[in-house]
């Protein structure tokens, strides 16, 4: 091989270099999520995750579920109750829309739980109730209140109990849902209202930065 010979093949050589890590470079920077587009899709991601509290509560057929045991899926949990006259209602309706705007795929990997702020009228029996009017297959969660408020502060997302010696009385609770990941760790939350559009394109993207 000549000297001109082996001074192309050089150059070909790092002319293919920098084109793969170019090419490398981009696919990487696709693949990572935008913070403003989450943002704008009211997704607010942690810089590092958090444990969630080890605690027990009765799902809506009676069983018992380990919220520190909480993995395998991306889980969005929701505090709130079946009286509940406005914000409850509302915020499960559009939870059943985005579910059936997400490509089975994403909704495979996603569950979205309930948890009661009102144990003392939320029997798992009036939570299925209640959720099967939805008919999106929500889950539902119950328990003692001091269970349940040790969870929602563990989480950021705290309340204020209702006054149960008052007739129709109603719970101060917040809109905003909690993002768990696949591996049981807090990883968000997702901010009331919800933005139904904005958050079936942002989803899918971080169902698939977490596979």
């Amino acid at each position: 091989m000549t000297r001109i010979q082996k001074t192309v093949f050089i150059l070909v050589a790092l002319i293919a270099l920098v084109v793969g890590l170019t090419v490398s470079k981009v696919l990487n920077s696709q693949r990572q999520l935008d913070p403003t587009q989450l943002l704008d899709a009211g997704i607010v991601v942690l810089p590092q995750s958090r444990t969630v509290p080890s605690l027990s509560l009765t799902d809506q057929d009676g069983e018992a579920v380990k919220l520190n045991e909480l993995d395998g899926q991306w889980t969005l949990l929701f505090f709130g109750y079946t009286f509940c006259p406005d914000i409850c209602p509302t915020t499960l309706a559009e939870l059943r829309q985005l579910n059936g705007m997400l490509p089975d795929a994403v909704r495979d990997q996603l569950r979205i739980i309930l948890v009661s702020v009102d144990p003392n009228r939320d029997t798992p029996e009036k939570l299925k109730e209640y959720l099967g009017y939805f008919n999106a297959g929500f889950q539902g969660l119950t328990g003692p209140l001091d269970d349940i408020q040790t969870l929602a502060n563990g989480v950021g997302i705290p309340f204020i109990p209702g006054d149960t010696s008052k007739e129709n009385y109603t719970v101060d609770h917040s809109g905003n849902l909690v993002l768990i990941g696949p591996d049981g760790r807090q990883q968000g939350f997702i901010r009331s209202p919800l933005r139904v559009q904005k958050l079936a394109e942002q989803l899918p993207e971080l169902v698939k930065q977490a596979e």
